[in-house]
Formats: structure tokens, sequence, C-alpha cells
């Protein structure tokens, strides 16, 4: 009996195969392992269409309807998280293919929300840069206070809550906004609610994402959003990066209009090597690993 194929695929630290165990089941398949996100659907189904079992890393591959269909050996979709945006699980369900997730373990997502905060409030990227280059200016820059500032939460989830509590312990006031948002559920969550959108960017000293990408969260941060920010103000996104109108941000930074963003997460990934972010030196920049650690790469 042949042994039956499998694909990971965006496997960049290369793990997949030493982050799990493998060994039950080493006689009767055969991996591959594939390290770089392919784009085109052209090339990902020559790469896939003999494959009937595909391991996926989050949403790094997109398998809309359009590449499905064109999949006809795929039997199984394995992805880590137990929510994939990338994967059209109706379509996959109407043609017979099992879409299949993992759980998590830890707080990487959270662990990496103020990380950025913090590396970029106090500009940690910069000055490393600096030190490390034999910068002969000691000290550039001066970083932001947190403590009697304002954090606007986009989104008050499960994440946008727990990440109201941490704030209150580096003295922040917290506001949220959302467009299912209700005075009481911001109450629950221990904060301040924001009647509008507007309200919060205006008032807002940090603003962090924490919306769920949908049709109707696409581009819900605007260029008229940023012109909001005060110019002392921080961006931070760690949840999707089509949620925001990335050209926007992009010039607003530019412009230095605001003090700076961190970022996790673009419109998209990998960022473009030439893509005017990289230039930025008010720009934190991490290649979406939110969700990466080693512990949910252990449960995954």
């Amino acid at each position: 009996m042949s042994p039956v194929r499998i694909a990971i695929l965006d496997d960049y630290q290369h793990v997949a195969l030493t982050a799990a165990d493998w060994s039950s089941i080493q006689d009767k398949v055969a991996i591959d392992v594939y390290d770089e996100t392919l784009a085109d659907e052209d090339a990902l189904v020559k790469r896939l269409e003999g494959y009937p079992i595909i391991c996926a890393m989050r949403e790094r591959t997109k398998f809309p309807a359009s590449l499905l269909d064109r999949l006809p050996n795929v039997k199984l979709i394995a992805t880590t998280g137990l929510r994939n945006a990338g994967i059209d699980v109706a379509h996959a369900k109407k043609k017979g293919i099992v879409v299949s997730g993992t759980g998590g373990a830890g707080n990487s997502t959270l662990e990496h929300i103020w990380a950025l905060i913090l590396a970029t409030a106090r500009y940690i990227a910069l000055d490393d840069a600096g030190v490390k280059g034999r910068r002969q200016t000691w000290q550039t820059v001066v970083p932001i206070g947190l403590a009697g500032k304002t954090l606007g939460l986009l989104g008050v989830g499960r994440l946008g809550g727990a990440t109201a509590k941490i704030a209150k312990a580096f003295g922040l006031n917290v506001i949220g906004w959302s467009p299912h948002l209700t005075p009481e559920r911001a109450e629950a969550a221990g904060v301040e609610y924001a009647a509008t959108k507007e309200e919060l960017f205006k008032r807002s000293d940090i603003v962090s994402v924490h919306l769920v990408l949908s049709e109707r969260t696409h581009h819900i941060v605007t260029a008229a959003d940023f012109a909001l920010l005060k110019p002392t103000a921080l961006f931070i996104n760690t949840s999707r990066g089509p949620i925001v109108d990335e050209q926007a941000l992009v010039k607003i930074l530019q412009d230095n209009k605001i003090a700076g963003a961190g970022l996790d997460v673009f419109e998209v990934e990998p960022l473009p090597l030439d893509h005017p972010l990289r230039d930025l030196k008010n720009v934190t920049l991490t290649p979406h690993t939110g969700y990466v650690s080693d512990d949910n790469y252990r449960v995954c």
C-alpha cells in the first residue's frame, strides 16, 4: 500500500516535524514540508494537486472556493487554531473535505500585544539597532510613559478584555468601541464605553486593534480615523492587516503625523521586500508572530 501524501505548508521556522510526534504514522505517510507561502493560485494547484491531506499553518496560505475546486484529491485540511478565516469552510464541506483545527496553549497573542505596545512606546527596536550599530549618540529618543494615558481598544472581546486588565497595572485609562459593543458589555470588561469610533480615536493616546476580520470590518480604520489621532499617539495592530487602510497608515507615518505604530499584521503577508513600511523608523514591525510560541506549537 502506497503511503498517504501529506503537505505541511508555510513552516517558516522549520519546526513542524519536531514540534509534534509523528512516529505513530511515519511508516504510513510521505510528508513534504514547504517553508514559503505561494500567493499565485496556479502555482498552488501545481504544488498541492497530489495531496489528499494538507496541514495549514494559520491563515498564511488561503483556501478560497476557487482553489478548493481545483484540488479534487484533497480530503482533509488540518489547521492550527480552531478558527481559520483563510479557509472557505462551508465550500469545503460541500465538497466533502473535512476541515479540522487544534487548540492552543498559553497567552502568546496577549503577550505579543503588550510586547509591541511597550516596544513601540519605548522605541526598543530603534535603540537596539542604534546601540548595536555603534551609534555615536548614546540616547536619541524620549520614551513615551504610559501612566495616566488613555488606551483605546478597537474591539473588546476576549483579547481586548484581557488587554484592558493589564493596562490597569500600567496606570492606563481604557476606553473601548466596536460596531457591536454596548455600554453594559464595556462595563463588564472594565472598560469605559466610547459612543463612536471617532470618539475613540480622538481621545486615545494608544489605539490597539482587536476586531475579527470580516466584510464589515475590512478597512474599518480609515484615513479619516488616523487624522483624528493626536500627534503623540501610537497605533497598534496585532489582529489582521486588512482591517486597516494600510496606505493611509503608511501616509500618516511618513508624514510624522503620529508618534509611531507597532504592527504584527499586514495587508499582504509575507510583507513585500519593497514595502514602504520597511523603510520607516517610527514603526516596530514583527512578522505575524502573535500566535507563535513554543507552547502553541507543541499543542498544534
